[in-house]
């Protein structure tokens, strides 16, 4: 359904990091979604009231709170693409990670609904009437989420949006609810017993798992999470395609929602370049990660020594002394400077994420590193945090 209405409605579908496609998909998966929980929620309501099952009653009620969350991602669609304004200059684009917490929220609420009407059905058990048709409405149903779970998802990570992602989850959690209420059906119609509560308790407890789990998905892009390593990757390789830019460093992702990355980073050039043309490339190399990206980007050109045997030669020295303390360190942007009465070595570490000690105790180490080697050496370090894995 999604795939014939988005040819019909969608122009240039395929592209899904154009903002336009992107925000054509999430209002058009959020319709679909609202209309066929809103059917599914009458229907099932119908066969609960018909069979007297609580379970079926509170599955009903989950489709419409599904419903609403549909409308709240439809909503969270449109004010992400609203443009940058001088209170938000980067934008609004991080207002679809909160409406998909918000939808992670309701999936709580609803779990927690859920398993106190299930208790208190526990406590006070009613007969359930059992017929076909509510047994055909709970497996159509479950069908019908099934799809809704397979399109949210597959256009969730084509477009890379938390909303649709927490919505597949939370119709992933329909499935197992509405399967395992239909098992108290079945159980009930062919045994007699009734498990209407104890299902009930079940599926609230798994929902209730599912929105946690949807709560971390559209909560961790708001913290600032680590940039996708594919997207890193990306970066790195149309970076090598200048063989003047011999090296990257000091990579930084900042993500403002969907489609609005804004990237920063160090790129190494030899110092005996021409400046002009290398600034040029540089100022290439930017426009080349912006268009194949989409993203905005500032490259930082760094001029180093290349192909200097001393310094190489001492850079690799204290390289290795400093990975028998951890091999995770790196170095960057080093510098051999002679004075008269003592040399400089000048550079910056990267302190790794999982470092036990602090910074103070890596400088301690590579001061005892530099007072090692010969001459009258002193170290001007500057400790840097590693904002991306490599």
């Amino acid at each position: 359904m999604i795939r014939i209405l988005s040819g019909i409605f969608i122009k240039n579908r395929h592209d899904y990091n154009n903002p336009i496609v992107r925000k054509a998909y999430g209002v058009l998966t959020g319709i679909v979604g609202i209309v066929l929980n809103i059917i599914l929620c009458a229907a099932k309501f119908v066969a609960g009231i018909l069979s007297g099952s609580i379970s079926v009653i509170a599955d009903a009620f989950n489709n419409l709170s599904d419903a609403g969350s549909s409308l709240i991602s439809l909503i969270g669609f449109h004010l992400a693409d609203m443009k940058p304004d001088s209170d938000h200059p980067f934008g609004h684009g991080r207002m679809e990670y909160i409406s998909g917490l918000v939808v992670s929220m309701l999936i709580l609420v609803m779990g927690f609904e859920l398993g106190k009407s299930s208790v208190q059905k526990i406590i006070s058990p009613q007969p359930i009437e059992t017929d076909m048709v509510t047994i055909i409405i709970l497996v159509v149903a479950i069908l019908v989420k099934l799809y809704m779970h397979l399109y949210n998802r597959s256009y969730g990570n084509r477009i890379n949006s938390s909303a649709m992602k927490a919505t597949a989850i939370d119709s992933l959690s329909d499935v197992v609810a509405t399967t395992v209420v239909l098992a108290s059906v079945l159980v009930s119609k062919f045994t007699g017993f009734n498990i209407d509560g104890y299902t009930g308790v079940l599926v609230a407890l798994f929902i209730f798992y599912a929105g946690i789990r949807s709560i971390k998905e559209t909560i961790d892009p708001l913290l600032g999470q680590a940039p996708d390593p594919d997207f890193v990757k990306q970066i790195r390789d149309v970076v090598e395609e200048y063989p003047d830019i011999v090296g990257i460093h000091d990579l930084i992702v900042h993500d403002y929602g969907p489609g609005r990355r804004i990237v920063s980073l160090h790129g190494e050039v030899s110092e005996k370049g021409n400046m002009v043309e290398l600034h040029d490339i540089i100022d290439r190399c930017e426009r080349d990660i912006s268009e194949r990206l989409n993203c905005l980007v500032t490259i930082h050109m760094d001029p180093i020594s290349i192909n200097d045997a001393r310094v190489d030669g001492m850079k690799q020295l204290i390289l290795a002394k400093i990975h028998e303390h951890n091999s995770k360190i790196t170095i960057h942007d080093f510098r051999i400077v002679d004075g008269p009465s003592h040399t400089n070595i000048i550079f910056d570490a990267v302190m790794p994420n999982d470092y036990k000690g602090n910074e103070k105790q890596l400088r301690k180490r590579f001061e005892e590193i530099i007072d090692e080697l010969p001459g009258n050496c002193v170290g001007v370090i500057t400790i840097d945090r590693q904002f991306t894995e490599w």
